[in-house]
């Protein structure tokens, strides 16, 4: 099952998140400490397992999907065509712009 579309961007800026690993992480152990910080919001907080980060991103992604208006369950609309190309050409000096 796909997520619904939602218009707009891809990697929107709402979404977006700070992570920093302190230097005592132990990645290959499991031991991860931190900080994630929301960069829209500026929501921050430490963290000391994966489960608190997890937690802190979820609490934050679901503020924001409950201010969200209705997304639309329909396959995303087609790609627009691209506008038309444009080539530069120089004649006598000048530059102009020609639409192909």
């Amino acid at each position: 099952m796909q997520p619904p579309h939602r218009p707009g961007p891809l990697l929107p800026t709402q979404y977006a998140f700070v992570v920093q690993f302190a230097a005592e992480t132990t990645a290959g152990q499991g031991w991860f400490v931190g900080r994630v910080e929301h960069m829209v919001s500026g929501q921050a907080q430490r963290f000391h397992t994966l489960e608190e980060l997890l937690a802190f991103m979820t609490r934050v992604l679901s503020t924001l999907e409950a201010r969200r208006p209705e997304v639309s369950q329909e396959a995303p609309p087609p790609p627009c065509d691209p506008a038309p190309s444009t080539t530069s050409r120089v004649r006598a000096g000048r530059i102009g712009t020609a639409w192909g």
